[in-house]
């Protein structure tokens, strides 16, 4: 059967895991879900996902809801197909993509989400973006990623020398930071933007980033 995926096509999560359906090449439907409807807040919708947030995954009868933790349910289950090593095995290997995984969590997705709620979402839904709450994220997310620079002029990807779950994180609001007008964030720095640079042009990024 195949893997289902409700989702909304353009969201930054349900992009992520078809991203991850593209690098360990899963087949998947994409049950389309009207976030302007509010099809995700209806009875239906949230006896699979109760926060009524999408994507959730149905994989045979198998419901699971939270992107990060549908990313890596899909690479363990496939562990020997796509692309190899995601989610590291080995003591520490594992330990070191644990910490990147927690640094995307607490330092990216922390400082990007709200700066794009702010310069995105916000003016999407026909409301006025607070210009100094999202200069307030944004220096935040500057301060973030001189740390980053520093760790990226040690090892080429968060974890270590090849690309895992923990850098592709990055990849759906990165994403939108660019489009928000704000791309020197990376490209200022030299060794976020060779990573930025090599993350962004994925083949697996690129067939999904405008809808998956």
């Amino acid at each position: 059967m195949v893997l289902k995926l409700h989702g909304f096509p353009l969201s930054t999560c349900t992009r992520l895991v078809a991203l991850i359906c593209k690098e360990k090449d899963i087949p998947y439907e994409l049950i389309a879900v009207d976030l302007m409807k509010g099809e995700h807040k209806s009875p239906a919708f949230k006896e699979h996902q109760p926060f009524g947030q999408v994507p959730y995954i149905d994989d045979d009868g198998f419901i699971l809801y939270e992107s990060r933790a549908i990313c890596r349910y899909l690479i363990n289950k496939y562990p020997n197909q796509g692309t190899l090593g995601l989610i590291p095995t080995g003591l520490q290997a594992e330990a070191l993509f644990e910490q990147a995984s927690s640094v995307e969590c607490t330092n990216f997705a922390t400082t990007a989400g709200p700066l794009m709620a702010e310069k995105v979402f916000k003016p999407r839904r026909g409301l006025q973006t607070d210009e100094a709450r999202a200069a307030e994220y944004l220096a935040g997310l500057n301060a973030k990623l001189d740390a980053y620079d520093v760790i990226l002029g040690k090892q080429r990807y968060l974890a270590g020398e090849t690309v895992t779950l923990a850098d592709l994180q990055h990849l759906p609001y990165g994403a939108l930071v660019c489009y928000s007008g704000h791309a020197d964030v990376f490209s200022s720095r030299p060794n976020v933007a060779r990573w930025w640079n090599e993350i962004s042009d994925r083949p697996t990024w690129n067939a999904v980033k405008n809808g998956a």
